[in-house]
């Protein structure tokens, strides 16, 4: 019943970077004297779930709402699906919204809130019937359209958003943290439904988030805003794996920042001396002997306890606390140069680790990566 609502399920998103459905070129925002853009570019693929994705206040809402048109950016150009959007206002734009607190008419029923708007366009009756089935058949609320939005559940209210969203048909349909009222447990449930939807139907998502882990688990390329800037863009992969900064690093996910010197250089690995101890590390040949740097570890990629002596690296440490979390525990341990490590270790492993113990830990140099302070 897709086909009632006007829109195809998904082709292979082409990942041509000429192909895109939005291009933000220089874009910079000032309110009064406060600037809160700061020269953002990028580009979104058609078909592609892209995340914008910063803690509170750095610019991620801002940038999605000059997307939409609710603002005009102080300087820089927006395109849409190739044409310059100006000062065109969000009717105007090719582009619907999903908000926070989803603004669904509570005296209205849920046909007559996907009505709404279909009806300010003067589709037809037969026409606004079949495509409100349509839309509601995809994100798979058939037979509630004579329902409120206080008779469903919190899950159901957001496929209403959705749905709503999808009815006009945009090119992209954009996202503002519209999952950050709901409980845990419903919105991992809501983050794979909406992935699934935007898989189905091809179309172009962007969504803006501050948790991390909703951002990992949805997008296919995100980026990391800081102080109005964009400081990476790439895959959840690459920038887990490989943070461009240590702001990135410490940002998403968790992991241990240990500062140093990089006193040697081995091709695209460096030397680092952390107070006392060196330790090798990837650094991308980005860095030269005598900088002052970080070594980042992830505490999953840390080994305690006897096997820490088959890693390429290994340190005397003393166990400090144990905290247990389910199917790992968190191991708090310290160096002998007085540096603390958090460790995730299996909770089989860990249940032999002890407040006071001595142990060996370790990781191996493609695990740690060289970062700037």
């Amino acid at each position: 019943m897709t086909g009632n609502i006007g829109i195809q399920l998904a082709q292979s998103p082409s990942a041509a970077l000429g192909d895109c459905d939005v291009v933000l070129q220089d874009v910079s925002h000032f309110y009064g004297r406060n600037q809160v853009l700061r020269d953002v570019s990028l580009s979104i693929c058609k078909g592609e779930f892209f995340g914008i994705l910063g803690p509170s206040g750095s610019g991620k809402t801002t940038t999605l709402r000059t997307i939409g048109g609710f603002i005009i950016p102080t300087s820089g150009d927006i395109y849409i699906q190739g044409e310059l959007m100006g000062r065109r206002p969000p009717y105007r734009r090719n582009t619907s919204m999903v908000f926070q607190h989803l603004a669904l008419f509570p005296h209205m029923t849920v046909f007559d809130n996907l009505a709404y708007g279909l009806k300010l366009r003067h589709v037809p009756s037969g026409e606004i019937q079949r495509k409100i089935s349509g839309v509601l058949d995809v994100v798979h609320l058939l037979g509630l359209e004579k329902r409120h939005p206080k008779q469903l559940s919190g899950g159901q209210q957001q496929r209403v958003a959705l749905a709503r969203a999808l009815i006009l048909e945009p090119a992209v349909v954009l996202f503002d943290e519209p999952l950050g009222s709901l409980d845990l447990k419903l919105r991992r449930e809501m983050e794979i439904e909406v992935k699934n939807i935007q898989r189905r139907l091809g179309k172009t998502f962007v969504y803006v988030t501050h948790d991390q882990q909703e951002a990992l688990i949805m997008c296919d390329r995100i980026a990391i805003m800081c102080d109005g800037r964009v400081v990476q863009i790439g895959t959840a992969e690459e920038i887990y794996e490989r943070p461009a900064s240590r702001f990135v690093a410490d940002f998403i996910g968790d992991t241990n920042l240990l500062d140093g010197q990089v006193v040697a250089k081995d091709g695209v690995t460096a030397t680092v001396e952390c107070g006392g101890l060196q330790m090798r590390a990837m650094d991308g040949e980005w860095f030269q002997v005598g900088d002052l740097v970080a070594v980042s570890i992830r505490p999953e990629r840390i080994v305690v306890g006897p096997g820490a002596v088959g890693c390429g690296q290994a340190f005397a440490a003393q166990i400090l606390e144990t905290i247990y979390t389910g199917a790992i525990r968190r191991c708090l341990l310290q160096l002998p140069n007085g540096a603390r490590l958090k460790v995730d270790a299996d909770a089989k492993v860990a249940s032999e680790l002890h407040s006071g113990d001595e142990v060996g830990v370790g990781w191996a140099a493609q695990d740690a990566y060289v970062l700037s302070r």
